[in-house]
């Protein structure tokens, strides 16, 4: 069984290009594209792993983690912010909610693929 990841962009055109490496790295993939289908994709999928943007329409990837992070069912499921939020700043506010791991867009697969790898629990990888 392969890891699925739930991967969380408002842009369609990044979405498709990121959701095409995974799967061809070997990941499962579904999509949200806000904060509130996020929450949503979250009760119906129960992903190993969340690649989550942090500027997104109805709710921010910031509250997203906060409030998963906070969900017992979904504690332990790493989340991986995924950004054009470059400041040290931005980076020490989303760990400081709960996130795993930062990744700056623009941004290069290989680092985005070490990160997740890094991240998957061991049953998953």
């Amino acid at each position: 069984m392969n890891p699925k990841i739930l991967l969380v962009d408002d842009e369609p055109s990044l979405v498709k290009l990121v959701k095409k490496r995974l799967e061809t790295e070997g990941f499962d993939v579904c999509v949200a594209l806000d904060g509130e289908e996020a929450l949503e994709k979250m009760e119906r999928e129960t992903p190993d792993l969340l690649v989550l943007d942090v500027m997104l329409p109805k709710l921010s990837g910031f509250d997203v983690c906060r409030r998963l992070k906070k969900d017992p069912r979904f504690s332990r499921i790493p989340i991986l912010l995924f950004t054009a939020l470059a400041q040290e700043k931005d980076e020490k506010a989303g760990l400081e909610c709960g996130a795993n791991g930062y990744v700056r867009k623009p941004f290069r697969a290989p680092e985005l693929l070490e990160k997740i790898r890094a991240l998957l629990p061991p049953r998953a990888v």
